[in-house]
């Protein structure tokens, strides 16, 4: 099946649009970073609670996940419009990690989430394997 210029046309044009849309998405994370860097130093220079070190610990991992994400827009550029699947797999792990640290009491929806941490990592070592790394 041959491209025609018109399918080729609609493909850059579609290619443009997703292009701009996480640049705006990149930015509007970087936003929400310096949000979370400000509370990150408040909680942690003016809160002397004893419930603001549960507080630093989750703003710590959503910290994470915003970087994660930038650092995903970013890997997306670099390598060629491609979206890696392994920093989708860190970033379900770090989310789920942030889940626990919410919300562990119940233990067996802690043990279900690190569950999911373990298929996760089992997950990223198979994608890391030779014959199925990209990159």
């Amino acid at each position: 099946m041959a491209k025609t210029s018109r399918s080729i046309a609609i493909a850059k044009g579609l290619q443009r649009v997703l292009n701009v849309g996480l640049l705006l998405l990149a930015a509007i994370l970087v936003v929400f970073l310096v949000k979370e860097t400000i509370h990150l130093a408040k909680v942690l220079f003016i809160n002397n609670e004893e419930s603001s070190s549960y507080l630093l610990i989750e703003g710590i991992v959503i910290y994470f996940l915003y970087f994660e994400f930038i650092a995903l827009i970013v890997k997306y550029f670099e390598s060629g419009y491609h979206f890696p699947l392994r920093y989708f797999i860190y970033i379900g792990i770090t989310a789920i990690i942030r889940l626990i640290i919410v919300d562990h009491k119940n233990p067996f929806d802690t043990l279900i989430y690190a569950g999911a941490i373990m298929l996760l990592v089992a997950t990223l070592y198979l994608a890391n394997t030779d014959r199925l790394k990209r990159e």
